[in-house]
């Protein structure tokens, strides 16, 4: 989707979503929300190479005065389940309208991840 587009979809000039784009401007959370909307995203995509352990203590505990652990974010699974490159992928496999199809795409990307 061009900036153009964007714009228009969400009553913006082109030049105003440049100036998100390239950090100009800063974007509120509805913005954002708003976004992702558009987008057909979740909010988490925008964050995908966001690494906690580059916060510092106090953003890694929150707003709450209470003692509260930081989301897991390291190289586990549950990193690789957060990647933008794991949401186009499934994405894509459930446009798949032939379930035989989409059957054998499961198993031939299943059989290459066996053979590494």
């Amino acid at each position: 989707m061009s900036q153009e587009q964007l714009g228009k979809a969400c009553g913006l000039t082109f030049q105003q979503i440049q100036k998100y784009e390239r950090g100009t401007n800063r974007m509120g959370s509805s913005r954002l929300y708003q976004f992702a909307k558009i987008l057909d995203v979740s909010i988490s995509y925008f964050f995908d190479d966001v690494r906690t352990d580059r916060l510092s203590p106090s953003a890694q505990i929150g707003f709450a005065e209470n003692e509260q652990t930081p989301l897991d974010m390291g190289g586990s699974e549950n990193e690789m389940l957060h990647r933008r490159e794991t949401l186009e992928l499934i994405r894509a496999y459930y446009k798949i309208q032939d379930a035989k199809t989409r059957r054998k795409v499961y198993e031939l990307i299943k059989s290459m991840a066996e053979s590494e």
